[in-house]
C-alpha cells in the first residue's frame, strides 16, 4: 500500500512531462546496454524521488529533473566526432532542450545541468541535485551490469496505463 501511494505521488510529479512527444522521443535512443534513454531517465527519476522523499527533500523537483536530465536527443554511441566529450557536454544540451519545451524551476535546471558532477566540475547548488547525480550513477551501474532487470524498470512502467503506452525498447544489435 505504501509503495502504491508513493508511486501515485511519483506519477503526479512527472505526468505533464511523460506524456509529451519530446520526452517520449528518448525511447528511440539506447542509453546503457539494452536500456533506452527514456527507461534510464525514468529509473533515475523514481530512485531520486524515493531518496528525496525519504530525506524530506523536494521530491517533486528531483523526479522532474531526473526525468529530464538526459534530454539530449541523439545517439551518443554513433561515433560522431562531436560526441567524444558527451559525458562533459550533454548536461548543457539536455538543459537547453528541457528549457525549450518546459517551464522549469531553478532547482530543476540545476539538477539537469549538474547531474554529471564531478565531471562538470561546478558543484551542484541543491541537495536534490546531489541526489539525482548519485541516483544517475547507481542506475547506470545497475543497467550496465544488467541488474536493472532485478530492480524495476518494466514492472514499474507497467503499473500505470500511461506508462504501458511507452513503446518497447530498442533491440540490441
Amino acid at each position: 500500500m505504501v509503495f502504491a501511494k508513493s508511486f501515485v505521488q511519483f506519477q503526479s510529479c512527472i505526468k505533464d512531462l511523460i506524456e509529451t512527444p519530446v520526452v517520449r522521443t528518448m525511447n528511440n535512443f539506447t542509453q546503457h546496454s539494452l536500456v533506452t534513454t527514456l527507461e534510464h531517465c525514468l529509473f533515475v527519476s523514481y530512485v531520486s524521488f524515493l531518496i528525496c522523499k525519504f530525506l524530506g527533500l523536494n521530491y517533486y523537483a528531483a523526479a522532474r529533473g531526473g526525468l529530464l536530465h538526459d534530454l539530449f536527443l541523439y545517439d551518443w554511441h554513433d561515433g560522431h566526432r562531436d560526441r567524444r566529450f558527451h559525458g562533459f557536454t550533454h548536461p548543457k544540451t539536455a538543459l537547453m532542450n528541457a528549457t525549450m519545451h518546459f517551464n522549469l524551476s531553478h532547482m530543476e535546471q540545476d539538477i539537469i545541468k549538474k547531474h554529471m558532477w564531478p565531471l562538470t566540475l561546478v558543484f551542484p547548488r541543491y541537495r536534490e541535485s546531489y541526489v539525482v547525480s548519485l541516483a544517475d550513477k547507481i542506475c547506470c551501474v545497475l543497467e550496465v551490469l544488467g541488474l536493472y532487470r532485478l530492480v524495476w524498470i518494466r514492472r514499474i512502467m507497467l503499473l500505470h496505463s500511461k506508462f504501458s503506452e511507452v513503446p518497447a525498447p530498442l533491440k540490441s544489435v
